[in-house]
């Protein structure tokens, strides 16, 4: 179906107005999808993404901070999404040795045994992609970092 269809618009002011609704529908759309996704296993796409940093760092801990930079969704209240993961006991905070008023998180065991669970079943979210060729998929890639680079913060 066409972004038109979607939304029930027949024009837009301009190719650039299409592409901006065209790009929040689709992220909404996904968005759901990844959230209907995330339930069926007891946890919330903040924290899968967050799993999946601390598993990129493992074996070695990241401060919220850190953590916080690379996040898709940087709005949740990290400290509160940190706690939610220990209370899973799939993370656990550490005192920097260095510095004790700083504080790392380390993906556990556990933690990382829920993404083994998860990652084969990855492949159903990623279903929505699929059918794009591999080509498109590098193309749209490169067009959405070329998006997002064209304003520099």
């Amino acid at each position: 179906m066409s972004i038109e269809k979607d939304i029930n618009q027949k024009e837009f002011k301009n190719a650039f107005q299409k592409v901006y609704i065209n790009l929040m529908y689709t992220n909404s759309w996904m968005q759901d999808l990844s959230k209907t996704w995330c339930k069926q296993f007891d946890i919330t796409q903040q924290q899968y993404n967050v799993l999946r940093i601390l598993r990129g760092a493992h074996p070695h801990c990241m401060n919220p901070g850190s953590i916080k930079q690379v996040m898709i969704d940087k709005s949740p209240d990290l400290t509160r999404l940190i706690d939610r993961l220990i209370d899973k006991e799939y993370v656990q905070r550490e005192t920097c040795g260095s510095n004790r008023r700083k504080v790392d998180v380390l993906i556990t065991q556990k933690g990382l045994d829920k993404l083994s669970e998860l990652d084969p079943h990855e492949d159903g979210i990623l279903d929505t992609v699929r059918n794009l060729s591999e080509e498109e998929a590098n193309q749209l890639s490169m067009l959405l970092d070329k998006l997002r680079n064209s304003r520099e913060d």
